[in-house]
């Protein structure tokens, strides 16, 4: 230490002893008091500091960089080590942390097809079926659920919404005709011809249909009424049925439209039918719908054979479905208590409805004979499939006389009342990638073994399936939300409330939602998807053994036609895919089967006696269910690289544009398969031409070429993610930190482009005259209701003859594709 540096250093202990010492001091010539506006340190100034250094400030600015970039490096390495998921060999991204044991993959897999048990499903099965839950009447139900999935080890809760639904209070369906006098004239007088039971026999096999309690046969959303009138049978009731009643110049206003179940969502058969003037209608299921397992054709009907029982009725809502789901009084927002309610006038139909059964349509149908035309004189499409020629039944159009009438009546509580959807999470490591799945617990009768409670059945199984994961240490990469719904059969109320609740987060978090409704009904496996998932779907049921053994070894997928419908509307998906952008799917074993026992939809039928003796004898497809599920949900939560496909999100698309230039180029062509005649009959009539229908078709070479951007930059995006797969599946020390953190950064980067490829196809706007649907690229149908429309705001559009609008969805369309595209740059 030089003298200088002595003596500056003693001259400053010297000024704080002082200051510190005395309660004033000098300053200058002044004395003055110290306060808290005066230091207590004075500093003397005893010269220029004498720099050691040249470059001393720069040296200094290097030091404490230098310093910080240390630090920095350390508290990343720490952060690291703790909390990015180490590496083993057979399972080497999701180690989860030194707190949770390494579960290899291998091992998950084989739990998740080892833990269903057949056994265990009849037996969800059986206590789901042994009541009545109608939405909004099923709490214990929903805390039974609660308390089992918490009893195998997932954290569960009940939340609850405020709803606006309905509940029966009485009915009537009669034929009443005008008493004859002693003269032959006929009087003023009423009397009954036909009193409707408006009941479903109770069999001595099955025991669910001699309950006391049992549902009364009503619709869901139906309107309060008391009406009279002719009626008139309207086929199918799609847009092209009325279409052609009004070209034959049938009566329609004042009527009752007698509707056969089929085809369409079939509170879209009552919309066109007020729309008309129609003041009520009745719906029935003709057994022409159901193949070659008729009475007609040599089979028993159930209990004592596959045929449909003569008394089924299909229960139902009748929303517009189309137009948007989830409570009808606050639609886009949630039904929390206290939540403004929007008036329901043109959300819900005002005309009154029934379903009936096949056996009381029939007094009905026969007293139309002979009057109108028969249905054979209007077109083929008339002639599908009716069933009903060997009892009688002429399938005139009607009307019916003046003198012969239906009294239809309908009485129902509407109400505000809870509904309580519950929700189970699984927590993973990362905090912003979610897997939603899901199924509906309520149903329109006491039974529901096929719709929804085979999908809680399967459920149940998967949840207990990775409880048994938990016990073993398991913890997966990305947390799952198990979710209970109710109020779907209304309208996807508890589903689509959720959603609108959560919107946020679920737009920032959710990587996918599975949906299983009908999880069994029929041994042929089903399934509707976003492209994004197609390649999972056929991965996961090449690993699940199928319950068909005939050849030995073979899988689900064996068996599976591979095909995978585009996503419409009718289940709890709507909300995720339609609203929130999140890639979505709905799968089950209940694809059509010709030689598959007839399915009791929505009926007291749909028993757990017909499951077990009819729908799946020991519950074999329950099982493969819940394999199939449990893997699919494995893959999409534990594996490092989301198992989505992009570049089959731009091919679809593609095909989507060749479909509409082939609807423009080829509209004459009649339709062929089933679902083509319904979509071709449920389009709107053309009205007069707005805009250049040339340049409309010109305007999809945009389509095709921007398509083509997005392919090429989906194919990279594909690439890149197969090869970080590999790399995940490597064994990294723990010294190489820092390949390991590129390696997790660039794989939260292609996860999170994945993410958002759906959301890119939202328009904030929504579709015209809907606008609560925000994809461009997947809708229902609006005079579908269930089936898919792909490109529906540009296909309305087309339909109505307004090429000007076309031109405006072929650019929002363009938009959003190039939105996509951008996303996984």
């Amino acid at each position: 230490m030089t003298y200088l540096q002595h003596s500056i250093i003693s001259l400053r202990c010297t000024h704080i002893y002082h200051a510190i010492s005395h309660p004033s001091f000098v300053m200058g010539d002044k004395i003055t008091m110290t306060n808290e506006r005066t230091p207590l340190i004075t500093t003397v100034v005893v010269g220029t500091p004498r720099q050691r250094y040249p470059h001393q400030t720069l040296r200094r600015f290097c030091t404490i960089a230098l310093g910080s970039s240390l630090v920095a490096l350390l508290i990343t390495f720490l952060i690291t080590v703790i909390s990015v998921p180490s590496s083993s060999h057979h399972h080497p991204w999701p180690g989860h942390g030194h707190e949770h044991k390494r579960l290899p993959y291998e091992e998950l897999q084989a739990i998740l097809l080892e833990t269903p048990s057949a056994d265990r499903a009849s037996e969800w099965s059986k206590y789901y079926t042994s009541g009545p839950h109608l939405a909004g009447q099923n709490l214990s139900q929903a805390e039974w659920t609660r308390d089992r999935w918490e009893q195998w080890g997932v954290k569960s809760d009940i939340v609850a919404y405020d709803t606006y639904i309905n509940y029966p209070l009485d009915h009537r369906l009669a034929m009443l005709q005008k008493q004859t006098a002693s003269n032959g004239q006929k009087s003023d007088a009423w009397e009954v011809k036909f009193e409707a039971t408006l009941t479903e026999d109770a069999l001595e096999d099955d025991p669910t249909t001699q309950l006391k309690n049992s549902i009364p046969t009503f619709h869901g959303y139906s309107a309060n009424g008391n009406v009279t009138g002719s009626f008139v049978y309207v086929n199918y009731g799609t847009y092209w049925d009325f279409e052609d009643l009004l070209r034959a110049n049938i009566s329609l206003e004042g009527k009752i439209a007698i509707a056969r179940y089929g085809g369409i969502f079939r509170g879209l058969k009552l919309k066109r039918a007020e729309e008309l003037g129609m003041i009520g209608c009745v719906l029935y299921s003709d057994p022409g719908d159901d193949g070659d397992i008729t009475e007609e054709k040599g089979h028993k009907t159930y209990p004592n054979g596959p045929a449909r029982n003569p008394s089924s009725v299909q229960r139902g809502s009748v929303q517009y479905l189309s137009i948007g789901p989830g409570d009808p009084t606050t639609p886009g927002y949630p039904s929390k208590p206290g939540a403004p309610r929007q008036p329901v006038e043109g959300v819900l139909t005002s005309i009154p409805s029934l379903p009936i059964s096949y056996a009381e349509a029939l007094p009905i149908l026969k007293a139309l004979n002979g009057h109108g035309p028969q249905a054979k004189s209007l077109n083929e499409y008339w002639t599908r499939n009716t069933g009903l020629g060997y009892k009688g039944v002429d399938y005139n159009i009607g009307p019916s006389p003046d003198h012969l009438v239906l009294n239809l009546v309908n009485e129902q509580n509407y109400t505000i009342t809870p509904l309580w959807d519950v929700i189970g999470i699984i927590n993973g490591t990362i905090p912003d990638e979610v897997v939603v799945v899901g199924n509906h617990r309520d149903a329109w009768v006491i039974g529901g073994a096929g719709d929804p409670n085979s999908g809680s059945a399967v459920l149940n199984e998967v949840i207990r399936s990775f409880g048994q994961a938990l016990e073993q240490g398991w913890k997966p990469l990305r947390t799952i939300v198990f979710a209970s719904w109710d109020g779907e059969e209304y309208g996807l109320v508890g589903s689509t409330e959720w959603v609108e609740e959560y919107l946020p987060w679920v737009s920032a978090v959710n990587v996918a939602y599975v949906n299983v409704d009908v999880g069994v009904r029929s041994p042929t496996f089903s399934a509707s998807a976003a492209p994004l998932l197609h390649s999972l779907l056929h991965e996961v049921t090449a690993l699940v053994p199928s319950p068909n053994q005939t050849i030995e070894g073979q899988t689900v997928r064996d068996l599976w036609n591979g095909h995978i419908r585009t996503m419409g509307s009718g289940s709890d998906f709507t909300a995720f895919q339609d609203y929130a952008g999140v890639s979505s799917l709905d799968m089950g074993f209940g694809g059509p089967d010709e030689e598959a026992p007839v399915y009791h939809y929505h009926s007291n039928y749909d028993s757990y006696w017909w499951q077990s003796v009819y729908g799946d004898p020991g519950f074999l497809y329950h099982k493969a269910m819940a394999q199939v599920l449990g893997l699919t949900v494995a893959k999409l939560a534990d594996m490092p690289l989301l198992p989505l496909n992009a570049t089959a999100y731009a091919v679809a698309l593609d095909e989507y544009v060749e479909k509409i230039e082939s609807k423009l180029t080829s509209s004459d062509t009649k339709p062929s398969t089933t679902a083509e005649i319904f979509e071709f009959r449920a389009r709107g009539a053309k009205k007069e031409l707005v805009g250049d229908r040339d340049a409309f078709q010109r305007s999809l070479n945009q389509l095709h070429e921007t398509i083509g951007e997005m392919k090429s930059v989906a194919v990279k995006l594909d690439e890149i993610a197969s090869k970080l797969a590999k790399q995940a599946e490597q064994h990294i020390p723990w010294w190489h930190w820092v390949k390991k953190l590129k390696l997790f950064h660039r794989i939260r980067s292609v996860n999170t482009k994945y993410k958002n490829i759906e959301r890119a196809f939202l328009y904030p706007g929504g579709l015209d005259g809907r606008s609560w649907f925000k994809h461009v690229v997947f809708a229902p149908g609006i005079w579908t209701g269930y089936a898919g429309a792909v490109f529906p705001g540009l296909v309305e559009s087309m339909d109505n003859n307004n090429f000007t609008n076309a031109m405006k969805w072929v650019g929002i369309i363009d938009s959003c594709i190039k939105r996509a595209t951008e996303t996984m740059h």
